[in-house]
């Protein structure tokens, strides 16, 4: 069976998905269900687990480690992309801990870096670490050195470790000191995980001296560290319950069918892949925007925190459900998982702390913008690009300048020549850069677009040239007339009549949900021509000029008061045969196809509606309770990672990589920010959510909340993505017929 698309990792480049698949291999061989069990049922674990000699061979502990400490300098992106694939694999030992250390060290960059990281790197050496969760110890200084006593509860493999790395508390401000195990108490503790557990750390008068003081190492640079490494394996944990789950759905029959078929499984399934697609963003971008210096990494790095922990947990619980009785046997490997994620949770400290972070650095400013990197040949394509728009930027009267816009490819630009420019992913995202800095507003074609790619693909020169420039222009706008009473997200029933006549065809039905039918100049339109042909068969594409006899538009009120919808009936509507698309009674396949083009996704979000600007613009200056300031957090963490993975998607593309279910994952998180958005502006105006008050300016937010309703139904409502994520993200079997 090929891989599926949730089973290929963190890592977009083709050295680090040849990384993960390198590191996936070693961990199928050395970390057996065996070796992991070996540790769950011993009393006592092995101080170094029999694959730790194979991590050394593989240069696995220096992947992050610039090469002067003798390291493989790759970053802590190229470390969180084998973490990922080590942690699907609940595997014992101190390997994560001591990445992390020596990531700490390293970012310190002082004197513990030259005594310690060659030691790190080459497995001789071993390290825990202790995380605000564990406890901050006073330490009283005195001569340059620290004294410290105090305790550190739950660090994890402590006692496998030969060195130490522990936060204080010196005069407000945490540090970070160095310590070898045997310069303190290490006791061991009940934990949550079975498999790799913790200890407890006392420290009695431990005195550090300025060579074993992190004095460069910041609070919040030590919290952005361990979210992108415990949260990569926390990915990791994530790839697992999902394969886990998808995989028992498959095979699990019951009531005479597999369960995934049932969408309650379905969707529960699709909604865990869906989790582990923004969980990868989160850690992805965190550990980019540290590779790179970014001066809001550590916004980034409080992102991945607060989300990563909290959907392991999530995931594995639902992997657990997923599979009924047998997921709550010790015998199966659901609990271990479910117990690393509950253990990495409890080491990044609190949820409220996590999330308050966010909420405190967004309403401060703090944030980080999606700017792609592309590579150098982006250059020679933005001069040339910049050069013919600049002659366009000067064109003054405003038709013109749509002529010119329209007949230069650049409305549409991933289309073929002469109705785009042929343009491939890398010119596609350099052009919209383009446009965006020159100032020039292109048209929006709106269902446009779906009728000019059916009659590009599909129809003939002579509709092309009659249809296509002019739509490019903006002269037509088009509507699409597809849904009907009782053909919704199931389009194939539709019911809408064409009967061969004399020259053309007469339609004879009823349309619904019609945006912009009232003012609209041509329709797309489906009907069915062969009433006998099975349900997917027997339909016919054609193009409908909106002004013929026998069209009656009758616009629908919608809950906002407007009537952008509308009710659209044909009686004896006349269309001739040359505006028939494709080949008669196999309309169905110039639907699809239509629906599918090669543009660049650049944003998955839909400005229109609510959106963290409009959050922000909201709660700056106002007065906001524990409670919602925690819950702001969340939305904007939420927000921020739906915005990584829209980035993900576009450089997939630049890469040649298949991105239809990343795509589906964005949309669907986009269809429900946009609401919750809302929601949460309108929940905090109190009465004036509801009613005008004087001072406050609620009327945008209540037609947000209202008008946003919308954006999970049309397009393919939350239940139809969800049966689409299932089914073709994580295999599941298609609903019975």
């Amino acid at each position: 069976m090929a891989r599926q698309s949730y089973e290929l990792g963190l890592g977009l480049t083709e050295e680090h998905v040849d990384l993960a698949n390198a590191v996936a291999d070693l961990a199928q061989r050395m970390i057996t269900p065996d070796v992991v069990r070996k540790d769950v049922d011993a009393v006592v674990g092995d101080r170094l687990p029999a694959f730790w000699s194979s991590l050394v061979d593989y240069d696995l502990l220096g992947l992050h480690v610039d090469e002067e400490h003798g390291g493989a300098g790759g970053g802590l992106l190229t470390l969180a992309v084998a973490l990922e694939a080590l942690g699907r694999h609940a595997a014992p030992g101190p390997f994560v801990p001591t990445v992390l250390a020596s990531a700490l060290v390293q970012a310190d960059g002082g004197k513990p870096a030259v005594d310690l990281l060659p030691r790190l790197v080459d497995g001789t050496t071993t390290a825990a670490v202790a995380l605000e969760a564990s406890g901050v110890p006073a330490a009283e200084e005195s001569g340059g050195a620290l004294t410290v006593s105090g305790t550190w509860e739950g660090v994890t493999s402590a006692e496998q470790a030969d060195v130490l790395v522990l936060p204080v508390e010196r005069g407000g401000t945490i540090r970070w000191i160095v310590t070898t195990s045997d310069a303190v108490r290490v006791e061991a503790q009940d934990s949550i995980d079975v498999v790799r557990r913790s200890a407890r750390v006392t420290a009695d008068g431990l005195v550090i001296d300025g060579d074993h003081l992190l004095s460069s190492l910041d609070a919040d640079r030590a919290r952005s560290i361990a979210a992108v490494v415990l949260g990569a394996e926390a990915t990791g944990v994530i790839a697992w319950a999902v394969a886990a789950a998808s995989e028992y759905a498959r095979i699990r029959v019951q009531f005479g069918r597999p369960i995934g078929q049932f969408q309650a499984i379905k969707h529960k399934c699709a909604r865990m892949g869906v989790d582990l697609e923004l969980a990868r963003a989160a850690v992805w971008d965190a550990a980019a925007a540290i590779d790179k210096g970014d001066d809001n990494a550590d916004f980034a790095g409080s992102v991945a925190g607060a989300l990563v922990p909290d959907l392991a947990v999530q995931v594995t619980q639902d992997c657990i459900q997923t599979h009924g009785g047998i997921g709550f046997t010790w015998e199966h490997d659901a609990h271990l998982y479910y117990r690393r994620a509950l253990a990495i949770r409890g080491l990044v400290g609190s949820r409220e702390e996590r999330v308050l972070r966010v909420a405190d650095a967004a309403l401060s400013g703090a944030g980080r913008a999606m700017e792609l990197e592309l590579p150098p040949e982006a250059d020679a394509i933005r001069a040339e690009v910049r050069a013919e728009l600049d002659a366009i930027k000067v064109i003054e009267d405003e038709d013109e300048r749509l002529i010119a816009l329209g007949d230069g490819g650049w409305v549409l630009p991933y289309f073929p020549k002469p109705y785009g420019r042929a343009a491939g992913p890398l010119e596609q995202i350099v052009i919209a850069q383009e446009l965006k800095a020159a100032g020039i507003q292109v048209p929006s074609l709106l269902m446009g677009v779906w009728a000019l790619a059916s009659i590009v693909g599909h129809g003939s020169a002579e509709l092309a040239d009659e249809l296509a420039l002019p739509t490019l222009r903006g002269d037509i706008m088009w509507c699409q007339l597809f849904s009907e009473p009782g053909a919704g997200s199931d389009l194939a029933s539709l019911q809408t009549r064409a009967t061969k006549v004399e020259g053309g065809w007469r339609i004879n039905g009823q349309k619904i949900w019609t945006t912009m039918a009232q003012f609209s100049d041509w329709g797309i339109l489906i009907a069915r021509t062969n009433p006998t042909a099975p349900k997917h068969e027997g339909i016919t594409y054609f193009l409908l000029d909106m002004s013929s006899e026998g069209i009656d538009v009758r616009p629908l009120r919608e809950m906002t008061g407007s009537a952008l919808f509308n009710e659209v009936f044909f009686d004896d509507v006349f269309i001739p045969d040359r505006y028939v698309v494709g080949e008669i009674d196999h309309g169905w396949q110039v639907t699809r196809t239509a629906l599918a083009s090669e543009r660049v996704a650049l944003s998955a979000k839909m400005e229109a509606y609510a959106n963290d600007g409009d959050l922000l613009r909201f709660a700056r200056g106002r007065e906001l309770s524990t409670v919602a300031r925690h819950h702001l957090g969340e939305l904007i963490a939420e927000s921020q990672a739906i915005d990584v993975l829209g980035a993900r998607v576009v450089l997939k593309q630049l890469m040649g990589a298949d991105t239809s279910t990343t795509s589906s994952a964005g949309k669907l998180l986009a269809m429900g920010i946009s609401q919750k958005i809302a929601e949460y502006v309108v929940a905090e105006l109190g009465i004036a959510g509801s009613v005008a008050v004087p001072g406050e300016r609620s009327d945008h937010a209540i037609e947000q909340l209202i008008a946003g309703r919308a954006t999970t139904i049309y397009g393919g409502t939350t239940e139809v993505q969800l049966n689409v994520i299932g089914e073709r993200m994580l295999g599941l079997p298609r609903d019975a017929q």
